[in-house]
């Protein structure tokens, strides 16, 4: 590794690289273009809300007069817009401004407008601010919450009748009359421990959830979640620049074998009262309630109810007076089984959508509510990722698969009934991925589509037939400043794992791509079950990123291992289950050592990066296969797979008391002591995600084998690394300018 340290430093002596754009060239690319300007900012539309009759949809766009935001509702048959809700509607009482709409929404009758502003981020997303009502039949304007401390409402939502919103503050529950402006508390002894309607960090984190309570149909009840989080250990933040003393920040973060938060469901009357707790068995501390949601009618709520290794997942029918369940469907895997978010019901409640990979494959079915049989609605030897719409009315489901290439994503439909056979919708002349928002009864949808290299457009299409009615969002001086760059070929392909599974990959080429010469590779990696790098859609900044290495003369590549979150079946995904990490270090290099027989490339300078999982897997493979790969850059690793939270990585890995040694094989620290090359490990350390804490452990490791390394750390910045002016820049400049130092560009 010395001569190659050597050779990289003679080259930055003899011919240094530049990674700033000559001035006025606008076919390079600069760091500077990408992270410090707007020129490559995809516009996008919306927040847009189909309306109920399934033919109209309303947006946000600016007030004629200069002064905020209108909701504009459009006819998608016309185009034509009529101003719902202009911004001088949204001015309070006693202010000059129109409120700034965050997000929005309609009551069920469309008289009344809900509008989210003022916004606060509560660890992912911003979910915690300011409500107001906008009543469009006398034009008053009200704020919920009574006198309640600024920005401290959640996830507000109109009654079925729309004369009332519930919502969260303070971990209760709260029910607002909008005629008295009347506040009744649903719950009361929401508290630092007691979560009453949202969630804990864990939930939010890995199943998605936030918003913790339902109205019934009727509008006589509210269902919702309690997490009793006092059994959880606590993670520690420590702010170290914002103040004169350190500031501390704690919350319930429960490591992969802890203590989980108690969770249960509660259903209680909408003007006040004792809740009904509904009697799922078990320790509500060592199993899952990943989602709930009224069973189509306001007597029974509809729970998923999980165990702890995730690998059974129980459908449960509870009756909200009693309290007592039944079960109607029971999900098993031997590795894990997943949330059902494609749930719908038909036949008037007594049957519903249900997604299972029950024969191999992800498809969708239908289940008696009474006997809990199942019916196929799709089969076959491919995946449904999403189910996109259901027309009841016209019989057809609507879902999103791409059988025939796993990189890309298209729309179907079949019938409901499971007969006849599934006809694409997006045309066949259109490869890439491809996104819906489908008009109720599916005869609409807005449309975004991009490729790798192509930013994305949006337009109005008709279906079945997908013909564009208008074009919504072109992009079209984006789509200019692309286009304009100096670029290289672009290979989707793939290569043998060794044991005789393909997998797929892209490789960017040099602009100047000389075959008969060697260049250094670049692999850009995630690797982990949570997603999947190999896609042919726009890749933003990070694409934009690669492409200018690929201007200074490295082949930038991705290669998705056994297990990513591709749609190629059950045993692709969960082959890998108690081997995170084992699996897919030895397919990436397997890959390598099949892509090295390449003439083109340079097997002496290889590099690999990744961010989160992507920075684990970086490790794993400086660590487990220093003879291929010579420089990695690890940004917001997990060293050590103990450190995890307990629904992602047991999910994965089971239990440490069970299976210690899988825990110990699948972390990268386990192996830090092979260490030969150039290794860039970057963290934030107000990460509450994946914690600081496991980089400190890996310097720790790194010192006690003698070797060395470089680090930085970003202050106080979360797990994107994006807080306070100019850190993406930064991020991206020392990226850049590691990877230059240590891994030579250019052909030789």
């Amino acid at each position: 590794m010395k001569s190659i340290r050597l050779f990289v430093g003679i080259a930055l002596l003899t011919a240094p690289l530049s990674i700033t754009a000559q001035v006025g060239d606008s076919s390079q690319v600069s760091l500077e273009r990408v992270f410090a300007s707007p020129e490559f900012f995809s516009s996008r539309f919306g927040p847009a809300r189909w309306l109920e009759d399934g033919r109209s949809y309303t947006t946000l766009e600016r007030s004629r007069s200069g002064r905020g935001t209108d909701i504009v509702r459009y006819d998608a048959s016309t185009g034509q817009p009529t101003v719902m809700v202009p911004a001088d509607r949204l001015v309070p009482r006693g202010e000059d401004t129109p409120l700034v709409i965050d997000d929005y929404r309609w009551s069920a009758d469309g008289s009344k407008l809900l509008i989210f502003t003022n916004t606060r981020r509560v660890w992912r997303s911003n979910t915690r601010g300011d409500y107001w009502v906008l009543d469009l039949d006398s034009w008053m304007l009200q704020q919920l919450g009574g006198h309640a401390d600024e920005a401290s409402l959640m996830f507000a939502k109109f009654s079925p009748d729309g004369e009332r919103v519930g919502y969260v503050q303070g971990n209760n529950i709260y029910v607002e009359d909008l005629g008295t402006g009347g506040i009744t508390a649903l719950t009361t002894d929401g508290s630092e421990t007691i979560v009453n309607g949202t969630s804990d960090w864990v939930y939010e984190e890995e199943f998605g959830l936030r918003d913790c309570f339902v109205w019934s149909p009727n509008g006589d009840r509210i269902a919702y979640w309690q997490f009793d989080t006092k059994t959880v250990n606590w993670f520690t933040l420590i702010n170290y620049t914002d103040s004169l003393y350190p500031k501390i920040v704690t919350f319930p973060y429960p490591k992969a074998g802890e203590l989980n938060a108690a969770v249960r469901i509660g259903v209680v009357s909408a003007a006040g009262g004792e809740t009904t707790w509904m009697d799922v068995r078990g320790d509500p501390a060592d199993s899952y309630i990943p989602r709930m949601e009224w069973a189509a009618s306001s007597d029974e709520v509809l729970i998923q109810f999980m165990n702890r290794l995730q690998n059974t997942n129980e459908l449960l029918l509870a009756d909200v007076a009693s309290g007592r369940v039944r079960t109607v469907l029971t999900e098993t895997d031997e590795a894990w089984v997943e949330v059902v978010d494609d749930l719908h019901w038909l036949e008037g409640g007594t049957e519903f959508t249900w997604v299972s990979e029950r024969d191999g494959w992800r498809h969708v079915y239908r289940v008696s509510r009474s006997s809990g049989e199942l019916k196929p609605v799709t089969s076959g030897e491919y995946d449904v990722v999403s189910v996109q719409d259901i027309d009841a009315d016209g019989g057809w489901l609507y879902y999103m698969a791409s059988p025939d290439d796993p990189t890309q994503r298209y729309l179907f439909r079949t019938r409901l009934d499971g007969s006849g056979s599934p006809e694409r919708l997006t045309p066949v002349d259109q490869p890439g991925t491809h996104t819906y928002q489908t008009a109720p009864g599916g005869g609409w949808a807005i449309h975004s589509f991009s490729r790798f290299d192509i930013p994305g457009m949006t337009d109005l299409v008709r279906l079945p037939g997908h013909e564009v009615a208008r074009t919504l969002v072109e992009n079209a001086a984006v789509r200019r400043s692309v286009a304009g760059l100096n670029r290289g070929e672009v290979e989707f392909f793939r290569v043998d794992n060794g044991e005789g599974t393909p997998l797929d990959g892209w490789m960017m080429f040099p602009p100047d791509f000389d075959p008969s010469k060697r260049y250094p590779i670049f692999f850009y990696v995630y690797g982990e079950p949570a997603g999947q790098t190999v896609a042919d859609r726009w890749g933003g900044s990070r694409y934009l990123w690669h492409l200018m290495l690929t201007q200074q003369g490295y082949i930038v590549a991705s290669i998705d291992n056994r297990g990513t979150r591709s749609p190629r079946g059950r045993a692709w995904r969960k082959g890998i289950y108690r081997k995170i990490g084992v699996h897919a270090s030895a397919d990436q290099a397997a890959a390598l050592r099949e892509i090295s027989t390449r003439p083109y490339i340079d097997s002496d300078r290889v590099g690999i990066w990744g961010w989160s999982g992507g920075g684990s897997m970086t490790l794993n493979m400086l660590f487990r296969r220093p003879d291929l790969y010579h420089t990695g850059m690890s940004v917001a690793p997990v060293p050590d797979v103990h450190l995890y939270d307990t629904i992602y990585q047991e999910r994965y890995m089971g239990l440490p008391q069970q299976n210690e040694a899988d825990y110990r094989a699948a972390s990268p620290i386990t192996y830090a002591g092979q260490l030969e090359g150039n290794l860039l490990v970057v963290h934030g350390t107000g990460d509450d995600n994946v914690h600081y804490q496991g980089t400190e452990r890996l310097i720790d490791e790194l010192i006690a084998n003698g070797k060395q390394f470089t680090m930085m750390a970003y202050p106080n910045r979360s797990h994107g690394i994006y807080e306070g002016r100019g850190t993406t820049l930064h991020v991206y400049t020392l990226l850049t300018e590691y990877l230059n130092r240590n891994l030579a560009a250019g052909p030789r």
